[in-house]
């Protein structure tokens, strides 16, 4: 603990680590790491924080619970290390990805709406196996980089039952038609809402037998709220962020403009 003799208008690790409900020696790794700018020493060596760290430490927070800690800790670290425009290109990747995500949850619904309709209890019956052939098929890479995951986990998916690619007869690679392309696709979002693997195949079993689709248009729903509530949290990191490069962010000139402040020509 810092002693009581630092300056007035100064803080203490144990201030900002109550600000935020972490512990003092937290605070002092985030200083170490460059999650937070470097702080001043007391005559006695202790650590003597300003409302500039104090502000670090809430933006930090905030991202975090946005971007997640890591990418959160490498944007602080380039803003303090003068790279505003990688911790901004930071920031943006992170959106990227959201919209990412909101693209596959879309494609999922979409997916669910179709085998819904070709459900025995749909409009059309879904066509025999063996008609996929027919169709474009999709190799383990090529699916596999449509869905973000690597080939070794539809394989995996497929040792466990849940995927049933054809094989083409000539080569003997794995082929995915368009119905087993959906029925991945749907694996990989019921993946990513946490679904346990034992926990996927009834729900596929369901959507293939009797076009159940109960479980999975709820664990749409769930992850829908999920990214909204990311969204959410993403635009309150972001607007601390604007607010600290603003009032503690290094200082830089508009493009076109000299060290007076007048437009170079």
């Amino acid at each position: 603990m810092e002693a009581d003799g630092t300056r007035r208008g100064t803080l203490r690790s144990v201030d900002l680590a109550r600000a935020v409900g972490i512990s003092t020696q937290q605070v002092r790794n985030y200083e170490e790491a460059g999650v937070l700018p470097p702080a001043t020493r007391t005559p006695a060596g202790y650590r003597a924080f300003t409302e500039r760290h104090r502000a670090a430490l809430l933006t930090f927070r905030a991202l975090a619970g946005g971007y997640g800690v890591v990418r959160a800790r490498h944007v602080m670290v380039a803003v303090h290390a003068g790279e505003v425009p990688e911790a901004l290109a930071l920031v943006d990747a992170g959106h990227a990805e959201l919209h990412e995500q909101r693209l596959s949850l879309r494609a999922a619904g979409e997916a669910l709406a179709e085998v819904v309709r070709q459900s025995p209890g749909g409009e059309a019956p879904t066509p025999p196996r063996a008609a996929s052939s027919a169709y474009a098929s999709l190799r383990v890479g090529e699916l596999a980089h449509q869905l973000g995951v690597r080939p070794s986990t539809l394989r995996v998916w497929e040792s466990a039952g849940l995927l049933r690619p054809h094989r083409d007869p000539a080569t003997g690679y794995r082929l995915f038609g368009p119905a087993e392309a959906r029925e991945a696709r749907l694996v990989a979002l019921l993946r990513q809402s946490r679904y346990p693997l034992p926990q996927v195949r009834p729900v596929l079993d369901g959507l293939r037998e009797a076009g159940s689709t109960e479980e999975l248009r709820a664990a749409l729903d769930r992850r829908a709220g999920d990214l909204t509530a990311r969204t959410t949290a993403m635009l309150e990191g972001a607007g601390l962020l604007h607010a600290y490069l603003r009032d503690h962010g290094p200082r830089t000139e508009p493009s076109g403009t000299g060290p007076d402040g007048e437009r170079e020509t």
